[in-house]
Protein backbone atom coordinates (compact mmCIF):
# COMPACT_ATOMS: atom_id res chain seq x y z
CA UNK A 1 0.00 0.00 0.00
CA UNK A 2 1.33 3.43 -0.88
CA UNK A 3 2.52 5.39 2.15
CA UNK A 4 0.10 8.27 1.51
CA UNK A 5 -2.92 5.95 1.25
CA UNK A 6 -1.78 3.90 4.24
CA UNK A 7 -1.44 7.04 6.34
CA UNK A 8 -4.87 8.27 5.32
CA UNK A 9 -6.53 4.91 6.05
CA UNK A 10 -4.82 4.63 9.43
CA UNK A 11 -5.84 8.18 10.33
CA UNK A 12 -9.46 7.45 9.45
CA UNK A 13 -9.45 4.17 11.38
CA UNK A 14 -8.00 5.91 14.41
CA UNK A 15 -10.79 8.48 14.28
CA UNK A 16 -13.38 5.70 13.99
CA UNK A 17 -11.81 3.91 16.94
CA UNK A 18 -12.15 7.04 19.08
CA UNK A 19 -15.69 7.56 17.89
CA UNK A 20 -16.68 3.99 18.77
CA UNK A 21 -15.25 4.44 22.28
CA UNK A 22 -17.31 7.62 22.54
CA UNK A 23 -20.38 5.72 21.38
CA UNK A 24 -19.90 3.16 24.12
CA UNK A 25 -19.78 5.96 26.68
CA UNK A 26 -22.92 7.52 25.18
CA UNK A 27 -24.80 4.22 25.52
CA UNK A 28 -23.53 3.68 29.07
CA UNK A 29 -24.67 7.21 29.96
CA UNK A 30 -28.13 6.61 28.42
CA UNK A 31 -27.70 9.49 25.98
CA UNK A 32 -30.51 10.46 23.63
CA UNK A 33 -31.07 7.65 21.11
CA UNK A 34 -31.06 9.92 18.07
CA UNK A 35 -27.69 11.37 19.10
CA UNK A 36 -26.28 7.85 19.41
CA UNK A 37 -27.76 6.86 16.06
CA UNK A 38 -26.25 9.91 14.33
CA UNK A 39 -22.83 9.05 15.73
CA UNK A 40 -23.16 5.44 14.57
CA UNK A 41 -23.98 6.65 11.06
CA UNK A 42 -21.01 8.98 11.15
CA UNK A 43 -18.64 6.16 12.16
CA UNK A 44 -20.07 3.93 9.43
CA UNK A 45 -19.53 6.68 6.84
CA UNK A 46 -15.90 7.06 7.90
CA UNK A 47 -15.39 3.30 7.58
CA UNK A 48 -16.91 3.41 4.09
CA UNK A 49 -14.50 6.16 3.08
CA UNK A 50 -11.55 4.16 4.41
CA UNK A 51 -12.78 1.12 2.50
CA UNK A 52 -13.01 3.11 -0.72
CA UNK A 53 -9.40 4.21 -0.30
CA UNK A 54 -8.31 0.60 0.22
CA UNK A 55 -10.32 -0.62 -2.77
CA UNK A 56 -8.95 2.12 -5.04
CA UNK A 57 -5.43 1.19 -3.96
CA UNK A 58 -6.16 -2.46 -4.68
CA UNK A 59 -7.48 -1.65 -8.14
CA UNK A 60 -4.54 0.67 -8.91
CA UNK A 61 -1.97 -1.94 -7.92
CA UNK A 62 -3.08 -5.56 -7.51
CA UNK A 63 -5.82 -5.60 -10.14
CA UNK A 64 -3.77 -3.62 -12.63
CA UNK A 65 -0.79 -5.96 -12.20
CA UNK A 66 -2.98 -9.06 -12.51
CA UNK A 67 -4.58 -7.77 -15.71
CA UNK A 68 -1.14 -7.04 -17.18
CA UNK A 69 -0.16 -10.65 -16.42
CA UNK A 70 -3.36 -12.01 -17.96
CA UNK A 71 -4.75 -13.01 -14.55
CA UNK A 72 -7.28 -10.24 -14.07
CA UNK A 73 -10.40 -12.37 -13.97
CA UNK A 74 -9.76 -13.55 -10.38
CA UNK A 75 -9.09 -10.02 -9.15
CA UNK A 76 -12.19 -8.67 -10.86
CA UNK A 77 -14.23 -11.44 -9.22
CA UNK A 78 -12.78 -10.46 -5.81
CA UNK A 79 -13.83 -6.85 -6.37
CA UNK A 80 -17.31 -7.98 -7.43
CA UNK A 81 -17.66 -10.03 -4.23
CA UNK A 82 -16.64 -7.05 -2.10
CA UNK A 83 -19.08 -4.78 -3.95
CA UNK A 84 -21.88 -7.29 -3.41
CA UNK A 85 -21.25 -7.14 0.33
CA UNK A 86 -20.98 -3.36 0.13
CA UNK A 87 -24.34 -2.86 -1.53
CA UNK A 88 -26.00 -5.85 0.10
CA UNK A 89 -27.02 -7.67 -3.05
CA UNK A 90 -25.44 -9.53 -5.96
CA UNK A 91 -23.85 -7.33 -8.61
Amino acid sequence: MQAKIKSSVLRRLSRVEGQVRGLSRMVEEDRYCIDVSKQILSAAAMLKKANILVLRQHIDTCVKDAIEKGQGKEKVEEIAMVLERYVGEPV
